[in-house]
């Protein structure tokens, strides 16, 4: 039998991404899933039953393109940060996506591109090179300290050396949980302002709704920097991760920027229904934040007690180690049935906040693999 020619050779396919693998967490069967920074909680039966109903009015339309603007989802959007944040946003300064994957996608598609560059600060998002590099521009990194905050006069220098089109900065930042102080992005929209062509800067707020009392929302910058987009996700705090909604609040120009790039129609109308149902849910939502929140500060706790290193974390994750073989101890975890990630800085884990019941499985089992 002849072996099948291997077609991947006679594919036009972009010398970059030749022998790359798609990104991905492992997606494993076990008993407790403490990888992806899911939020634990399913939504409850009133939630379901107002997104079934939702969604089944929107089906009676599918035959129809929906909004492209998606002006209502918008309004609510904007009435949602105004209540979570104090800071008022007209719905033509919000927009929405397939996640906040696809929003970054956006941003790049607007504002990268070849010839440009885009900045950002490591370890951060394992995603936000793959952006650049679907849309052919330049990435390059600054460094956080060994404290995982970011200096901001070596901010400024490496936006001042790189002269980037897109600054990206994650707060609280993936997989460090840590949040930046206004004074911090206060800074890096100032060097980017200096960018000769213009910089814009996003501030990735995707686990925003867990930072802990007194951390300010960069939205709260937005009305004195034009440059500015901050972004969201209903991923995490409300628990919609299979939903794939993300946002971002920035000037209208900014908005109207990415109207220009995004495909037709590319928020389905039952996307928008399950966005919309949701966010009518919103009080009950973040009383679940609020009980995540304290688990991650006991968890925090429990590993510093124990000798470990923990983050000081605003999300719903804390990275902590650091093991000479981290891939062993990720392992022996696994094995007594509790997957978390591999990522970060040589030495160290991620563990989603879970429920109370998966905390003290992971516990239990950190503890025999670790021995303390």
């Amino acid at each position: 039998m002849t072996a099948a020619p291997d077609l991947s050779r006679a594919l036009p396919l972009r010398p970059e991404l030749a022998g790359l693998e798609p990104y991905g967490a492992p997606q494993l069967d076990v008993p407790v899933l403490l990888n992806v920074n899911e939020n634990p909680y399913a939504p409850s039966e009133e939630v379901v039953a107002d997104v079934a109903a939702a969604v089944a009015d929107a089906t009676r339309t599918l035959n129809r393109y929906p909004d492209r603007d998606f002006t209502a989802l918008r309004e609510d959007l904007a009435a949602y940060l105004e209540v979570e944040s104090g800071v008022h946003r007209a719905p033509e300064q919000v927009w929405a996506a397939n996640g906040s994957n696809e929003i970054m996608l956006h941003v790049l598609q607007a504002f990268g591109g070849p010839g440009r560059t885009a900045l950002s600060f490591a370890p951060t998002y394992s995603m936000y090179p793959e952006y650049a590099r679907d849309t052919s521009t330049t990435w390059v990194v600054g460094r956080r300290a060994e404290d995982f905050t970011l200096d901001p006069e070596h901010a400024r220098a490496t936006i001042a050396e790189h002269a980037p089109s897109v600054v990206l900065l994650a707060s609280p930042n993936n997989p460090t949980g840590t949040a930046l102080p206004l004074d911090t992005v206060r800074a890096v929209l100032d060097a980017a302002a200096q960018v000769p062509g213009g910089c814009v800067v996003v501030v990735d707020e995707a686990y925003g709704e867990f930072r802990r009392t007194g951390t300010p929302s960069a939205l709260e910058l937005l009305d004195a920097y034009p440059h500015l987009a901050v972004s969201r996700t209903m991923s995490k705090a409300f628990g919609l991760a299979g939903a794939r909604v993300g946002y971002l609040s920035a000037s209208r120009a900014f908005v109207d920027a990415l109207r220009v790039v995004r495909l037709p129609y590319h928020l389905s109308a039952v996307t928008q229904a399950v966005a919309r149902a949701a966010l009518r849910h919103a009080p009950e939502l973040m009383a679940q934040v609020g009980a995540l929140r304290a688990e991650r500060d006991e968890l925090v706790t429990w590993l510093r007690q124990r000798g470990y290193l923990a983050a000081d974390s605003d999300a719903n994750f804390v990275l902590f180690g650091t093991f000479d073989d981290r891939q062993a101890v990720w392992q022996g975890l696994l094995d007594r049935g509790v997957l978390v990630r591999v990522t970060g800085p040589e030495g160290w884990l991620r563990v989603s906040v879970g429920t109370p019941a998966e905390t003290s499985a992971f516990k239990d089992a950190l503890v025999e693999v670790a021995g303390r």
